[in-house]
């Protein structure tokens, strides 16, 4: 009798463990709606195909009223930028803040849950934007949200790209550029430390692969390593994506932000128009990717990497070349290439 119990617990335990895991992998992964197109699907009809896919979080890179509208009562979590053109004002009038807030928050809260504001997009380090008023502005949006008692639902950060690292090898010699990396993003690194809100990082082994292939491997690039790459003191690196992430926990580390978490607000592999573009390398590394983030860095092993892919379709306004192939769909919603979340 004791031997039938023992092997009847043992699938439903399995069983338990295998639900917890698909879970948490389908859960670390979300996608991001680029809307640079004039031949895209409506707005409902993309939030209907992120919930067909299982595909649980979005991110748009502006407010978008036909978007939120269908993301109502979707359970869809939801990564939204402030354009570039209203970060000086939200920063320098808290009225404003509200404004904002009432019109692209409150507005359709909590119909959609909201996860994520994020002021701006790799505006620092890159000079001519208004980086010297996102700190600011993430103060009085936070504010705002904190008065309408919702600041511990919403967090609000900036997305920076992996340009913002003077060093990034090995990882953990990782540190912010001087200049305007370090004059801007260490006080809002140190600032997220007391909110709780990750630092929102572009992550893009493609580009580091291409511009390096004398000293990156393809296989480094793409989870497909067969091996060690990078042996960095205790940490040992199979792959570019977690060596680029922890370059960037330990830049944050050496400027107080040891408990400043990381979210990867875009990572992927273009399908054509530039060097070792293709379909085949687009979904081997965005396969691989869905598959890694579960399993965290070896600077954060065990905790899942909360990562948005780039993107959900091909987008013919952007430039010509690789921008307008980054997508998993087609623009009539046809797969890129077969895929599974």
């Amino acid at each position: 009798m004791m031997m039938m119990k023992i092997m009847l617990a043992f699938p439903l335990a399995v069983s338990f463990i295998l639900i917890l895991l698909l879970l948490g992998r389908s859960d670390a992964i979300g996608v991001c709606y680029g809307m640079d197109g004039n031949n895209l699907p409506a707005a409902s009809e993309v939030v209907s195909m992120y919930k067909s896919k299982g595909i649980g979080r979005m991110r748009i890179y502006n407010p978008d009223g036909a978007t939120l509208n269908s993301l109502k009562g979707s359970n869809i979590e939801v990564l939204m930028d402030v354009a570039k053109g209203d970060v000086e004002n939200i920063a320098n009038d808290k009225n404003a803040a509200q404004g904002w807030v009432n019109d692209n928050v409150l507005k359709y809260w909590p119909q959609v849950k909201f996860k994520y504001i994020a002021v701006g997009n790799e505006l620092i380090n890159h000079g001519g934007t208004p980086q010297q008023y996102i700190l600011q502005a993430i103060k009085n949006i936070d504010a705002v949200l904190s008065g309408e008692g919702i600041g511990d639902k919403i967090k609000v950060s900036t997305a920076v790209d992996t340009g913002v690292l003077g060093d990034s090898y090995p990882p953990s010699a990782g540190a912010f550029k001087n200049g305007q990396a370090q004059t801007y993003l260490n006080p809002i690194v140190r600032y997220l430390a007391t909110t709780g809100a990750p630092l929102l990082v572009n992550v893009y082994p493609y580009f580091s692969y291409t511009s390096n292939k004398a000293q990156i491997s393809f296989q480094y690039a793409t989870f497909t390593a067969s091996g060690i790459v990078t042996i960095d003191g205790q940490y040992n690196y199979n792959n570019l994506f977690d060596a680029l992430v922890d370059s960037v926990y330990a830049a944050m580390e050496k400027v107080g932000g040891f408990n400043v978490p990381i979210v990867v607000s875009e990572s992927g592999w273009p399908s054509a128009g530039g060097d070792s573009a293709s379909t085949e390398n687009a979904k081997i590394y965005n396969s691989n990717l869905i598959r890694h983030v579960s399993s965290g860095t070896p600077r954060r092993a065990g905790k899942a990497i909360e990562t948005y892919i780039f993107s959900m379709f091909n987008e013919n306004e952007k430039p010509a070349g690789i921008e307008r192939n980054w997508g998993l769909f087609y623009p009539n919603k046809n797969p890129v290439y077969p895929i599974t979340f």
